[in-house]
């Protein structure tokens, strides 16, 4: 079996260890020869490192590990990167989240006006780079992005490379996935074989198929409506993520057709969402306090004593786990079935060709081969088609440098009440997003 050189970029994220925990309890699926950290933030990558190191080498003594913030060393004899850039890092999170929220409109990481297309806008420059900085090195190589808000960046990537040896995912369909695992008694998310349709972030689930073909949904269905949501992996497990999964339960009473992904709570509630939402304290703030700060107390005990310290065993991730498993699926051609982003050509019949889809597909070494979907309803529909404008309208905005494209994106998007508070919120994040935006005229 051809061992394989990875590289993560965005390698100070803290959410690295858990793909390099991944990586390694899979080194039978997916054998490496090279592993590579690379980031632009030096510190934080030593950090990731120095946490991380023991347990690398104690179970993969071997491999060669390279940690770097120079581009051709990063991305030089590379077959797969797996991007997880955030620009900006969560300090613009932060702002992201608490502009709109002046505004009574939602504030979150990859949802509304700050997380969908500030974020977005702020995220193309970047993703792009690194794309062209890895072909540029590696022409052959696999790009497997995870970076935020991807169906954004998905579009730009789109127009871009036309998706060319690109991957776009999203852990959150298997999140959710793994609590369903847990509500009927599996071992494991990869038990359940899901029909699903929509974009990222924004999709339902339509049938959950286990190995004997039965499909466990409409038993699931009365599950969560009598008993709640199961809690998932470690990630998803906080109080503002247990507020979430009791929403869900909101979600699914009031549209009981089909199991939403949670995120749509953002679009179907937004003024509710918005109003129970603090100014002061959102999400980023339970991020740097949380995971941050947790990473930081783990480095902090590295640097009391290197010589004895024990790198944590830790959580093993759905996130980790996903992006691994897709890239063994391409690497050996393996052909097994994820949900992943792509450009929909059909996928979902009555929706735009170029619009860029969350569905079931096959992952094979030339790519995703996207599994058909029945026509969906006017609901389903009307909702998808307007968030696939506001999308599309933040991409232009970015290529276009055009301010008329920037305030459509925004007050065409669901979560925005009025064009006037759209203006509000597109003058600040302006001003905030300073030269990670292009000059709008």
């Amino acid at each position: 079996m051809k061992k394989q050189a990875v590289v993560i970029a965005g390698a100070g994220s803290t959410h690295t260890p858990g793909i390099i925990q991944s990586l390694l309890q899979k080194k039978n699926e997916f054998p490496l020869r090279k592993l590579v950290l690379y980031d632009i933030d030096s510190k934080r990558m030593h950090l990731v490192y120095d946490i991380m190191k023991q347990f690398i080498y104690q179970e993969y003594p071997e491999l060669e590990v390279i940690v770097t913030t120079d581009k051709e060393k990063a991305y030089t004899d590379i077959d797969f990167v797996f991007a997880q850039i955030r620009q900006g890092g969560l300090s613009m999170r932060s702002t992201d989240e608490k502009i709109p929220l002046k505004y009574d409109v939602v504030g979150q990481e990859t949802c509304g006006p700050g997380g969908s297309i500030s974020y977005g806008i702020r995220s193309i420059t970047g993703v792009v780079e690194l794309i062209k900085d890895a072909r540029r090195y590696s022409p052959k190589c696999w790009i497997l992005n995870y970076s935020n808000p991807a169906a954004v960046v998905a579009e730009a990537t789109r127009r871009e490379f036309n998706n060319e040896r690109i991957l776009n995912i999203c852990d959150m369909p298997t999140a959710i996935l793994l609590s369903f695992t847990k509500m009927l008694g599996l071992k494991n998310w990869q038990e359940l074989d899901p029909c699903y349709f929509g974009l990222n972030h924004f999709g339902w689930f339509t049938e959950l198929y286990d190995k004997d073909g039965v499909d466990r949904l409409p038993e699931l269905r009365e599950m969560i409506l009598e008993k709640g949501m199961a809690v998932s992996d470690k990630h998803h497990q906080d109080p503002d993520w247990n507020k979430t999964w009791k929403q869900y339960v909101e979600i699914v009473k009031d549209y009981p057709e089909f199991l939403p992904n949670s995120y749509l709570q953002y679009y179907l509630y937004s003024k509710e969402m918005a109003q129970h939402m603090d100014q002061n304290w959102t999400r980023a703030d339970m991020v740097i306090n949380g995971r941050e700060k947790e990473m930081f107390a783990e480095h902090t005990k590295y640097l009391e004593n290197p010589e004895s310290y024990e790198s944590p065993i830790q959580d093993f991730t759905v996130f980790g786990d996903f992006i691994v498993d897709a890239a063994s699926s391409i690497a050996y051609n393996k052909g097994e079935r994820f949900l992943v982003i792509v450009e929909n050509n059909g996928a979902i019949p009555n929706l735009p060709a170029d619009a860029m889809v969350e569905v079931p597909a096959y992952i094979r070494s030339w790519g995703p081969e996207p599994i058909s979907r029945p026509a969906i309803s006017t609901f389903y529909k009307g909702l998808i088609e307007n968030q696939v404008a506001s999308e599309k309208l933040a991409v232009d905005a970015y290529y276009e440098k055009s301010y008329e494209k920037a305030l459509q994106a925004i007050a065409i998007n669901k979560a925005v009440p009025s064009t006037t508070i759209a203006k509000q919120i597109l003058d600040d994040l302006i001003e905030a997003n300073g030269d990670f935006w292009p000059e709008l005229h």
